[in-house]
């Protein structure tokens, strides 16, 4: 005769799960991975946000000197590795910025070079509201040798509410995006257990604590958690190579760091959704009566 063979408590088929489980989290990691390029571009995008400050004609070295160390000490100028983000651009260097790009020489046509000399500043992201940019307008043209701040106003306001509008979108879509694969990760558990139901029950009956029967269940979920989360991370990052050799500068989107902690992020996620759900999952076949097993 052939022999039956036995389950054992807590070994259920757990390949469905496994696939489960990283599909979900490999969708939900390049998910993250989509938050975390959009943020970053953000950032860059409003790093670049500038005033132009035009001066005097006539001004001295020394003039430009002290209006430099005035802006610096501005809360609202922005700095970056190298010192504050503020550049000068005197005006034979505009001048021949705006020749190569028209193709005009309009130095040559009028016999003189009407441009002024001026800095290029940057602004830091919390006063870059179309108020604070106004007082920025007006505490800046008091400076002495300062002739004019200039700055596109509908530009600035378009790119802080196309932001705002992304940020709302991706935040949105993202806790649907969770739930939705909570919910499918509990199923899959859920009907993964259906098999040992009445192995479960059988435990219950012949006096087997709670916790007896439980713990197998649950430390196999965490490790099937874990095996996904490797798996998740391990096709995520081959994924990401690829773009990187694909996409110029993608790389720089995101720092090691940040990749690290998404990876983290998708191992204790995915032990800690499927120790819950088969938490539950035991708990609900431990709850039912022998009918209602059937």
């Amino acid at each position: 005769m052939a022999r039956t063979k036995k389950k054992k408590l807590g070994s259920y088929p757990f390949a469905s799960v496994v696939f489960s489980i990283t599909l979900a989290l490999f969708v939900i990691g390049i998910f993250s991975f989509l938050i975390l390029y959009s943020n970053t571009l953000g950032e860059q995008i409003r790093s670049n946000v500038r005033i132009q400050v035009y001066l005097h004609k006539f001004t001295t070295e020394s003039d430009q000197l002290r209006i430099t160390k005035i802006l610096s000490s501005k809360p609202y100028v922005s700095s970056n590795e190298e010192g504050y983000a503020i550049e000068y651009i005197s005006k034979e260097e505009a001048a021949e910025i705006f020749i190569e790009d028209t193709g005009e020489d309009f130095v040559a046509f009028l016999g003189d070079n009407p441009l002024r000399d001026a800095f290029n500043v940057g602004i830091t992201t919390p006063y870059q509201q179309k108020d604070s940019l106004r007082h920025i307008k007006a505490d800046i043209e008091e400076i002495d040798g300062v002739f004019e701040v200039e700055y596109v106003e509908n530009f600035i306001e378009e790119v802080n509410a196309n932001l705002t509008k992304i940020g709302l979108l991706l935040l949105t879509v993202s806790i649907i995006l969770l739930a939705t694969i909570v919910i499918l990760i509990n199923n899959t558990i859920k009907l993964a257990l259906f098999s040992q139901r009445f192995l479960i029950r059988s435990m219950q009956l012949v006096g087997a604590k709670t916790s007896f029967i439980v713990m197998p269940f649950l430390r196999r979920s965490l490790w099937h958690g874990l095996l996904s989360g490797l798996l998740a991370s391990a096709l995520i990052y081959a994924l990401l190579q690829y773009g990187n050799s694909q996409i110029e500068n993608l790389n720089l989107l995101a720092t090691m760091e940040q990749i690290a902690l998404v990876f983290l992020s998708l191992l204790l996620l995915g032990s800690i959704i499927a120790f819950f759900s088969t938490y539950r999952a035991v708990n609900k076949y431990l709850k039912m009566s022998l009918d209602e097993l059937y």
